[in-house]
């Protein structure tokens, strides 16, 4: 004899009843608006739950360091949990509340300083500058936590792709991750252009790729002078990128020097060239072919599916004339943002480099590429304390030595980049997810 609750249960069943079928499918239909909905506000907890589970069923040990990675992201003074959006790029140096607070490293216990950014070696006199801190405007940053840092690189890849000013930026992440581990160089070559890092108990890559311009360039027999192909990829890091998780690119600098841009092979116009067959096209006109090449190139790319970051232009800081007239930089505080406004060359420059970006991140974002913005230019800006000046360098005599206003300290506030990075990999999952929604609203729209 057949119970009635058992012949219930026997009629939902899909063999004998389509209503089983449209029940799920209403059940399906709302756990998806659900998930939706609230996985922009619990990625953080969802990708590091998953992550537990996943290293649980891979070995013991990796089970027991997975354990142990919600006591990292919940460590320090923010969790990653209540981590919110947040514009990084507006705001102020303020005093660090603890004036006396050990530095994450110092010139002494870091071996990746190299010589003319070891400000305290050549007898730098001051280390006020260091006890400052970058506040954002309407929220606070936390510090560099290289503990965090190292988690979310776990099995993962990264390409530094620029020039000095890059390479001062990877040399400050080392030490700043130094607390932890130290890298085995891992180098293809010992070419000091293209380096490679690997952080033996994380599986973490880290690399160096040397470009003055991002775009194919010569420098000429005499010196100083550019040749730059603004139609042509610069090789030398675009066919390095492959099998990337992460790739920065940056320039500024060397834009600065006279140069003879072409295309097709030919000679279409100058920056700083003072000849009358040759057209003046300034700067900007090269700054922005080389920065939508380089996105071509990224954007191109069948073996490069990674997140890329454009990290904005560093300003210098000469004062009382230019770098080779006797200019210097010999401030020792910052400035305060309402004191002090990027203009002129520095603003022209920046806007290039955000107008080509979003140029980029437009055009990427139809081909599923992640293009973030890295904007450090105003906190940078606002510290013409952080250069090397005459403390690159030992005096020599009757030879005269110019002042380094372009490169940044270490430790220095070029440190505050990283900052800045590992806030953005943190909000990565939500931002992600942001995305993903508004794509596909996007996708529905256009059907309609």
């Amino acid at each position: 004899m057949m119970l009635q609750g058992q012949a219930t249960t026997t009629d939902l069943r899909p063999c004998k009843n389509g209503q089983y079928r449209t029940l799920m499918a209403i059940l399906g239909g709302a756990l998806a608006l659900l998930i939706l909905t609230t996985i922009p506000l619990t990625f953080p907890l969802l990708n590091y739950s998953l992550l537990l589970l996943k290293t649980s069923l891979e070995s013991p040990a990796a089970a027991a360091s997975a354990a142990f990675r919600p006591q990292i992201f919940a460590s320090g003074n923010l969790s990653i949990l209540s981590a919110l959006p947040c514009d990084l790029a507006i705001g102020d140096w303020i005093p660090n509340s603890n004036p006396n607070a050990a530095l994450p490293y110092t010139n002494d216990t870091c071996w990746a300083i190299h010589d003319h950014l070891n400000c305290f070696k050549y007898g730098r006199p001051d280390a006020g500058f260091l006890r400052w801190r970058w506040r954002p405007e309407g929220c606070e940053l936390p510090a560099f936590n290289p503990a965090q840092f190292l988690e979310l690189m776990r099995h993962k890849a990264f390409a530094f792709v620029g020039d000095n000013i890059a390479r001062n930026h990877v040399q400050s992440l080392i030490c700043l991750l130094s607390k932890l581990e130290y890298p085995i160089d891992v180098s293809p070559s010992r070419d000091e252009h293209f380096k490679k890092w690997k952080y033996m108990s994380y599986n973490f890559t880290m690399a160096f790729l040397w470009t003055t311009h991002l775009v194919k360039s010569k420098e000429s027999t005499t010196g100083g002078v550019f040749n730059l192909y603004l139609d042509e990829f610069d090789e030398a890091w675009t066919s390095q990128i492959a099998g990337f998780d992460y790739v920065m690119i940056s320039s500024g600098q060397w834009f600065l020097h006279p140069m003879f841009f072409y295309e097709n092979g030919k000679v279409i116009g100058c920056h700083d060239c003072f000849l009358n067959n040759v057209t003046e096209l300034g700067i900007y006109h090269g700054y922005r072919k080389a920065f939508r090449t380089a996105f071509k190139a990224i954007l191109s790319s069948d073996s490069y599916k990674g997140i890329t970051y454009l990290r904005t232009f560093s300003p210098a800081h000469f004062e009382n004339g230019l770098w080779n007239q006797g200019g210097n930089c010999l401030r020792t505080e910052p400035f305060k943002s309402k004191d002090s406004a990027l203009e002129g060359m520095n603003l022209e420059l920046y806007m290039t480099q955000m107008e080509e970006f979003r140029r980029a991140e437009r055009e990427g974002r139809k081909n599923g590429f992640k293009l973030r913005l890295l904007d450090t230019t105003q906190a940078m800006w606002l510290r013409p304390d952080g250069h090397p000046s005459k403390y690159g360098h030992w005096p020599q005599g009757n030879v005269s030595l110019y002042n380094d206003c372009v490169h940044w300290c270490l430790p220095g506030p070029i440190d505050i980049w990283s900052d800045f990075l590992l806030h953005m990999l943190k909000m990565e999952g939500i931002r992600s997810a942001q995305e993903r929604v508004q794509f596909a609203h996007q996708t529905e729209l256009n059907q309609r």
